[in-house]
């Protein structure tokens, strides 16, 4: 039954589009773009049929390739941090300050194979340090912005991120 009005509802935002807005950017997704953002994901191995929030994605297919900007916060150019609240203020409403570090102290660190949509991924890539924070899509996939290709879509078991991932955590109330 889950699948069948999963389905119902692509089939809908593939004919009528999709809307949303965010603080700074005033986004329309028409129909061929709902399309491409399915292909695009089901591309990254993110199987859509099953995602829980529908919204989360698109948000996330919106900010796709936008470039880094450190302290970024706009389609710009916009840093990890930044990116993170961005989905998180548009999809949660909810704000999330400061860098990374900041981040990670608002937020109850839980373990990877627990880890579901929209939960926040930490990295310790500077100095040993939490340097970068991303958001968790499934499948140990996630969005994130990137210094070499701004934002895009990475898998937790890239031989990189696998080297500096720290934990996975779930925003506390």
């Amino acid at each position: 039954m889950r699948k069948i009005i999963i389905c119902s509802c692509f089939i809908l935002l593939c004919i009528f589009g999709v809307s949303a807005q965010t603080d700074s950017l005033k986004f329309k997704i028409p129909a061929l773009d709902t399309l491409a953002a399915l292909k695009y994901f089901e591309s990254k191995g993110l199987k859509v049929d099953s995602c829980v929030n529908m919204n989360l994605y698109f948000e996330i297919y919106k900010w796709l390739n936008t470039p880094y900007c450190y302290a970024g916060e706009t389609a710009k150019g916009i840093d990890c941090s930044g990116f993170s609240n961005k989905i998180y203020q548009s999809v949660f409403g909810k704000t999330l300050e400061g860098g990374s570090r900041d981040i990670f102290t608002k937020v109850k660190p839980i373990n990877i194979k627990l880890a579901q949509e929209g939960d926040l991924l930490f990295f310790k890539i500077w100095k040993g340090q939490i340097s970068h924070v991303g958001v968790y899509l499934q499948g140990r996939k996630f969005a994130h912005a990137t210094t070499q290709a701004g934002v895009i879509i990475s898998d937790l078991d890239e031989a990189y991120y696998k080297k500096y991932f720290y934990k996975a955590g779930h925003l506390l109330k």
